[in-house]
């Protein structure tokens, strides 16, 4: 397993790009299955993630063709989805296991063909994320499930039927499913307390390019009237604001000035806020956002507490903490969305950090320093905490099981690494023993 090594103390000055939203990405590509036609995706991640999709999408009989630059900033990534003809109708467990996101192909599969056997997706280690309000979504509009040794076997003998669906609680995954599989229902389908993402307004966007009829984008109301047939579009993924985020992030930890590029400053507003109440300087330019900090002054402890957008991200909450583990004070970080989500706090306490979790709560008492540790990453939002504490660490920290950053984080060390960090990927040996 490879693993990241970090030298801390070098601040960081330059140019990052971000990258194209995992989290839209991935519903894009499943929005592939629902026409005969191509789907052009560009400014596409290359991630661990997406080649996952990639390879079920392969399975089940679509064309994926990628192309375009690789080296960092350089240009479009594209990548070009064409289900001509959909082959099978299985997802089979070791694949879906993989990645949560996949389980979102039987929504699409269902209005295309009338049949899926999706695997259930493996356990999740921050918290329950179960998968019962998609299937309740796809109940109310006509599918008849059974689930069957860990598959779910679904069936629309008649076809998807428009339905109401107002949605217990917030859930993006089930937002997304439905409207996936509602736009080629026969009728209206209105999903009320639907979730507001970015990601889901650029799902949705992308559906009416391709010909669907969807109204009430970016509120808690969205209304679909079902199409007989959607066709092909070329659509821009939008910038990865927990990319951006994290990078915005790691330049006030590290101190220097930092201009992230190809980002929206709207998307990352509630964290931005926190910074700059905590004392860093950020400013929005037309593409993202300056973030300046002097290294020589010490932050100022702030409190944060997880919101569904567009309150504070939930996935920027281990990054936010990792900055608030060297501030001036004691600041308390409320988890709202997950639970389970502090695993990350014991390993940034092996660099010193002074934290105490209690339920949904931690508080970080600031320390003057960090020193160096071997840590370990337990998922992808944790794994950049750590190298974000890790590029002001005294001494060399070493981040193992980093294939979670992967998922999620596209070529992570010569972003930083351009900007001065002092940053390195160990290949293949084993640091978590």
């Amino acid at each position: 397993m490879d693993s990241i090594a970090i030298q801390g103390g070098a601040r960081l000055n330059g140019t990052i790009p971000v990258s194209g939203a995992k989290n839209s990405a991935l519903k894009l590509m499943a929005a592939s299955i629902l026409t005969d036609q191509p789907l052009r995706l560009t400014n596409m991640p290359r991630l661990a993630d997406t080649k996952f999709l990639g390879r079920l999408l392969r399975e089940l009989g679509v064309e994926v063709a990628e192309n375009g630059h690789t080296e960092v900033g350089g240009g479009e990534q594209e990548t070009l989805f064409h289900a001509a003809r959909i082959t099978s109708t299985f997802a089979p467990y070791d694949l879906v296991r993989q990645m949560r996101a996949s389980f979102n192909v039987l929504g699409p599969l269902l209005a295309r063909t009338g049949e899926a056997r999706v695997s259930l997706p493996g356990g999740c280690t921050i918290g329950a994320r179960p998968v019962d309000l998609h299937l309740q979504a796809l109940t109310a509009m006509g599918v008849e499930i059974e689930l069957d040794e860990g598959y779910v076997i679904a069936r629309a003998p008649k076809g998807l039927k428009g339905a109401e669906i107002e949605f217990p609680f917030v859930s993006v995954g089930a937002t997304e499913h439905a409207l996936l599989a509602a736009v080629l229902a026969d009728g209206t389908t209105v999903l009320k307390k639907a979730a507001r993402e970015p990601e889901i307004g650029d799902l949705a966007r992308c559906l009416v390019a391709m010909g669907a009829k969807v109204e009430g984008i970016d509120t808690d109301e969205l209304v679909i009237t079902g199409v007989g047939s959607l066709g092909g579009a070329t659509w821009s993924v939008i910038p990865d604001r927990i990319e951006m985020g994290s990078y915005a992030v790691a330049a006030a930890m590290a101190g220097g000035e930092v201009r992230l590029t190809r980002g929206r400053a709207d998307l990352i507003q509630a964290l931005t806020d926190k910074m700059v109440e905590a004392g860093v300087e950020v400013t929005p330019t037309d593409d993202g956002v300056i973030v300046k900090r002097d290294p020589a002054r010490r932050l100022k402890a702030v409190n944060v507490a997880t919101e569904v957008y567009p309150g504070f991200a939930t996935d920027l909450q281990a990054q936010f903490m990792a900055l608030m583990t060297t501030a001036d004070g004691e600041s308390v970080i409320h988890e709202n969305i997950f639970e389970n989500r502090f695993m990350h706090a014991p390993e940034l306490g092996r660099l010193g950090a002074d934290i105490h979790v209690h339920a949904g709560e931690a508080v970080v008492k600031g320390v003057e320093v960090l020193h160096g540790a071997q840590v370990m990453a337990t998922d992808l939002r944790a794994s950049v905490s750590l190298v974000i504490a890790g590029l002001v660490a005294e001494g060399e920290t070493t981040v193992g099981r980093v294939y979670h950053l992967d998922r999620g984080f596209e070529r992570l060390e010569e972003k930083l690494g351009a900007c001065g960090a002092q940053i390195r990927r160990i290949k293949g040996e084993d640091h978590d023993h």
